[in-house]
């Protein structure tokens, strides 16, 4: 599952025994070695819809990580991108890889955290704050998010939602990607299904807790939440990823507009 320069074993067990935020700061330099890391192919599909919704004026991913979301809303946002995330490794690590993109692509100088393309293109900064408790205002046309809602339970997405909508502009989008689960008993399902029972059996034995679970963000059950918190909600087949044996989609797009 992973290449040879990602994560040793110790370091992923070191990672995992740690809370989810300093999990993350150590897991950052490596991260993109990972699978865990968001396919291109769900990013692309991703990029495709917000092309056909945008342009926009200001984006926000929520969650950044490295900035993989980020390098998305650029080609979509004509003012500004700003990444949000509470691993301080993770956004140095998505400083350094997203804004000399941007120098390269004809940027002028950067201060700390931000970049501008003088040519035209969105100013980018990044941002370490909670996603339940996002700094702003009513500042973004579209917030997009991948990989993220595991480190969130079951019980503070009505919350998380409802903040994410208020830092959306009248008509904004919450836009990320929901893969279908995969079939009752094929090896990935075992695989996910122990994965959260180990999570469930650490977490209720080891402090501080480190919170990512793969089976409890149902898209049925996030569409009625979203719908709750006062979104108008829309799916798109992410086409590229083909369909499954009963001809639906392997994964969607999830639009939630605000009103």
């Amino acid at each position: 599952m992973f290449t040879p320069q990602g994560p040793t074993l110790r370091e992923l067990t070191v990672q995992a025994l740690s809370s989810t935020e300093r999990g993350y700061d150590l897991l950052a330099p490596k991260f993109d070695l990972t699978p865990f890391r968001t396919p291109d192919s769900v990013l692309d599909g991703v990029a495709d819809t917000l092309g056909v919704l945008g342009p926009f004026r200001a984006g926000l991913d929520i969650c950044c990580g490295t900035g993989a979301g980020v390098d998305v809303l650029r080609e979509v946002c004509v003012e500004r991108v700003t990444g949000v995330d509470f691993s301080a490794g993770m956004l140095a690590t998505a400083r350094s890889s997203v804004l000399p993109k941007e120098l390269a692509a004809g940027a002028g100088s950067a201060g700390a955290g931000s970049g501008g393309d003088r040519t035209g293109g969105p100013v980018v900064d990044f941002v370490r704050a909670d996603a339940r408790a996002l700094p702003f205002g009513a500042a973004f046309d579209v917030a997009v998010s991948f990989g993220a809602f595991g480190h969130f339970l079951p019980s503070e997405r009505p919350a998380l939602f409802t903040r994410v909508r208020e830092v959306l502009r009248p008509g904004g989008a919450f836009v990320f990607p929901v893969l279908a689960p995969p079939r009752v008993g094929s090896g990935l399902y075992w695989t996910l299904w122990g994965f959260d029972a180990v999570m469930r059996a650490r977490n209720a034995v080891w402090r501080p807790p480190f919170v990512m679970y793969y089976r409890t963000f149902r898209l049925a059950d996030v569409v009625d939440e979203l719908t709750r918190t006062g979104f108008e909600v829309d799916l798109v087949a992410l086409d590229g990823l083909g369909r499954l044996p009963d001809g639906s989609p392997r994964g969607r797009v999830v639009v939630a507009r605000r009103p």
